[in-house]
């Protein structure tokens, strides 16, 4: 009981302190909860449907009643830029955590145990990232066939290469590693050794791996859909179509349908970036407070 105090003690210190020396975490994890916030609630409090049509206010600039303005049928683009935080982040996080669980998996194990499926593995990583990743994934929407499911999991898919390159690349420099061989020495299986020893030391490069690709999943996965899922854009909102759609009206000078839900995406984008920092420093086990204050 103490232990857990103790540490929990440790990481409030430790993440003030990161507050303190550098703001920008502070901003950061502040982004992060204010788009967590968003997606949670969004639905309750938008002030109109985000699916309602109504001609009448088509393309209205952004007023009081409207402050984002209104799309080419007349739907509030504030409430479907706030509904559309849940859908965005949701299917980012879902397609990521997939990505990371399998990629970081197969890396440690063919980076601690090695043999003929490390070749393998690797061969098959290189493999995927020798396409053009969007490419990529278009081609196993269609294969799997148009879903919103699917777009998830080839999100997942063209992710997991990269995990399998840094995990195994950060456990192949721990496996050597002195506290490694005490470990083995003190009775640890080599599974307990990698779960327990040495991933925790790979953990904080995982972890901006981890926040760069919160962005470019939100940003691949816009994409994918405007080109395979085009019935999806008239049953829910989502910020790569809101941007598709007000693109064709910029010439005629409806220009809040790209600015408003361009910028929330890119400051989600700027966020997740700024997130990875942060973790970063309050998971890694070799940059503690006395670091700083030298």
């Amino acid at each position: 009981m103490n232990n857990t105090v103790t540490e929990k003690e440790s990481l409030l210190h430790r993440l003030w302190f990161l507050a303190r020396k550098n703001p920008l975490s502070l901003i950061s994890l502040g982004l992060f909860g204010f788009y967590v916030f968003i997606a949670l609630t969004a639905n309750y409090w938008v002030p109109f449907d985000p699916l309602k049509s109504n001609t009448a206010i088509a393309l209205e600039a952004p007023n009081i009643s409207h402050w984002f303005g209104t799309d080419h049928l007349g739907r509030d683009v504030f409430s479907r830029v706030m509904v559309a935080t849940r859908l965005d982040l949701g299917i980012a996080f879902t397609a990521v955590a997939i990505s990371f669980v399998i990629g970081t998996a197969l890396g440690s194990m063919v980076a601690y145990f090695g043999g003929w499926y490390e070749r393998i593995i690797c061969r098959v990583g290189d493999i995927v990232l020798a396409f053009p990743l969007f490419v990529l994934a278009m081609g196993i929407v269609a294969v799997m066939g148009n879903s919103l499911i699917n777009v998830i999991y080839a999100t997942a898919i063209i992710n997991i290469p990269f995990y399998i390159r840094i995990a195994r690349a950060e456990v192949s420099l721990q496996r050597d590693r002195q506290y490694v061989q005490v470990a083995l020495l003190s009775g640890n299986s080599h599974m307990r050794t990698l779960l327990h020893h040495i991933f925790p030391n790979c953990l904080p490069n995982l972890v901006v791996q981890i926040s760069t690709n919160m962005g470019w999943a939100i940003l691949n996965r816009c994409r994918v859909i405007i080109y395979w899922l085009r019935w999806f854009v008239h049953q829910s909102a989502e910020w790569g179509i809101l941007v598709a759609e007000g693109a064709d009206y910029i010439i005629s000078g409806q220009w809040w349908l790209v600015l408003f839900p361009g910028f929330i995406l890119m400051l989600a984008v700027f966020s997740f970036n700024l997130l990875g920092d942060t973790l970063r420093d309050l998971v890694d086990p070799q940059k503690g407070l006395n670091n700083g204050t030298k």
